[in-house]
């Protein structure tokens, strides 16, 4: 095996310093090989020595290069995409080392061919350890930069020094930044920790103690009532078997969130101070400060008291109006809350009273007409049998026709008679005339009969005419009779839907003075006010810390 092994040749001209003495090259000597391992990668400890048995060969690379193949080279390096950033670390390190480039690519180009990575990270620790050298030294050339004339007789022992000084600054670099890195941890720990003692500790400290300590045991009257109505039967189907809210007695949920509502609102409020003096049992002395009403307190002060002491809740699904009325004395708070459930039965009975009253009004209206109209059509009738003096066209009629027909019939016997003596040669006239006559008067009276079922006479009007209006008041009798049933009926309907629409209120628990305190839980209680300073406390560092990297971005 046979490789070419060529002396070191050093630089005898500097770019912006004076040419050196040329050095003569050793002769050079080969030995020929079959195979060449990759060389290892050089390692940050071990940048010093490679520079200094390297640089030569770089720099003579770059020489022999001409400017074309430097142009090449940076051209390469500009390509790379490197940052404002990484240029100006290389033009700092460049300086540190006693390069001077033209550019900052140029610097990039310089260092590499030097083996110095100005990106690597021992380069930057050893660029902030220059910082903080004096001038003097940071601007001193390293041994490797010197001309050949200026290098140490044993380049490689004076490395080896050099990179001995450099490890042992890196530690003692790493340890003091380790130092620095403890003591910036323990004064961020104390930070937060007077920061969570300021913000958190003694608020929560402070709303305990008062829990515990000051705030006024207070007693809570807790009931349920539900809204039912009339039961308003049913047919004997299957479908009014089965069971419905209505069959059940249940009323419906617009009465039940009516009665919440007016529970809640400031009438309810009123009537409670000026009856059971809301208002003078929460300005007592005993209460403490933050709950206590001033003397003074207005109404809106009293109503934000109410509401925050009369609870009202409603369950949809089983129609149950749950109450709770806090005071300072069991006593209090069961007389709150049963003069509560009276006003709401009150408010129950109220809210359909306008539409009974208006229906059982309507419907009352309605028979008393039909009344009035039926007496008014059977006064018509006997006024009109009255002034006809008929009273009923029917048996007038029967007996008129009676009549003609006995008239009918003796003048037929008459003219019977009559024929049987005219049949005879010589008639006698003492008889053939009476029986004339009494023909004469038998056609008159028929005929007197009948223009009185048709015209009108100075008897009176027609039978005809008298019948009709007789029939026509009978109709209107009839009607009114009928009209008079439908309001009847109409009556009792409006009575079984009046009884349906009648609402109760059904207590399904009833209020009890409790013995013991409700409120305050102070365990509870405290355990939230420290949730809540946390929650706020963490709310405010992530809005500083945001806010703070929005400004230095």
């Amino acid at each position: 095996m046979t490789t070419q092994v060529k002396s070191p040749r050093f630089r005898l001209r500097r770019s912006g310093s004076a040419p050196a003495a040329p050095q003569p090259e050793a002769p050079p000597f080969s030995l020929r090989t079959e195979r060449r391992a990759p060389p290892p990668e050089p390692t940050d400890r071990d940048d010093d020595l490679a520079t200094a048995f390297k640089a030569p060969d770089m720099l003579d690379m770059a020489d022999q290069g001409g400017s074309a193949k430097a142009s090449t080279a940076i051209d390469a390096i500009r390509a790379e995409g490197l940052t404002a950033r990484q240029l100006r670390m290389a033009m700092r390190v460049a300086q540190k080392h006693g390069i001077r480039p033209t550019s900052a690519f140029e610097a990039v180009l310089m260092l590499r061919q030097r083996g110095i990575d100005p990106f690597a990270r021992a380069t930057m620790l050893e660029l902030v350890r220059g910082d903080d050298l004096p001038a003097s030294r940071a601007l001193a050339p390293r041994p490797d930069t010197l001309p050949p004339s200026a290098m140490p007789a044993n380049p490689v022992d004076e490395a080896k020094d050099r990179m001995a000084r450099i490890a042992a600054e890196r530690d003692k670099e790493i340890k003091r930044v380790q130092r620095e890195i403890a003591k910036r941890r323990r004064k961020r720990l104390i930070l937060l920790g007077t920061r969570l003692l300021v913000f958190v500790s003694l608020p929560t400290f402070f709303a305990a103690w008062y829990f515990y300590m000051i705030a006024t045991p207070m007693y809570a009257t807790e009931s349920q009532f539900i809204i039912q109505q009339a039961d308003a039967g049913g047919g004997g189907d299957l479908a009014s078997m089965l069971p419905t809210p209505a069959s059940m007695g249940l009323g419906g949920q617009s009465e039940a969130a009516s009665v919440q509502s007016f529970l809640q609102s400031r009438p309810a409020m009123l009537r409670l101070d000026s009856e059971e003096g809301f208002r003078a049992h929460f300005q007592q002395d005993r209460i403490d400060y933050i709950r206590r009403l001033p003397a003074d307190a207005t109404d809106e002060a009293t109503f934000k008291t109410y509401k925050r002491h009369v609870k009202i809740g409603f369950d949809p699904t089983e129609g149950v109006v749950r109450l709770e009325v806090i005071a300072a004395s069991p006593e209090d708070s069961e007389r709150f809350a049963r003069a509560l459930i009276r006003y709401a039965e009150e408010h129950v009975d109220m809210m359909t009273l306008r539409l009974r009253d208006s229906q059982m009004r309507d419907a009352q209206q309605n028979l008393e007409d039909a009344q009035a109209r039926l007496i008014e059509a059977r006064l018509a009738v006997v006024d009109l049998q009255e002034q006809s003096r008929v009273f009923s066209g029917e048996v007038e009629l029967s007996l008129l026709s009676q009549r003609l027909a006995a008239l009918e019939g003796e003048l037929m016997q008459t003219r019977l008679s009559l024929q049987e003596m005219r049949a005879n040669i010589r008639p006698n006239p003492a008889r053939l005339l009476p029986l004339e006559r009494r023909e004469a008067a038998l056609n008159a009276q028929i005929t007197q009969l009948r223009g009185s079922m048709t015209r009108d006479g100075p008897e009176g009007v027609s039978l005809a005419r008298t019948q009709s209006q007789l029939i026509m008041a009978e109709a209107e009798v009839q009607t009114r009779e009928m009209m008079r049933a439908q309001a009847m009926q109409q009556m009792e309907s409006a009575r079984i839907e009046v009884s349906r629409q009648v609402r109760y209120l059904a207590l399904s628990v009833e209020p009890v003075a409790p013995d013991e305190p409700t409120y305050p839980r102070r365990f509870e209680y405290s355990a939230l006010s420290f949730l809540i300073f946390l929650g706020l406390y963490l709310f405010a560092s992530m809005t500083g810390a945001v806010l703070r990297e929005q400004i230095s971005g």
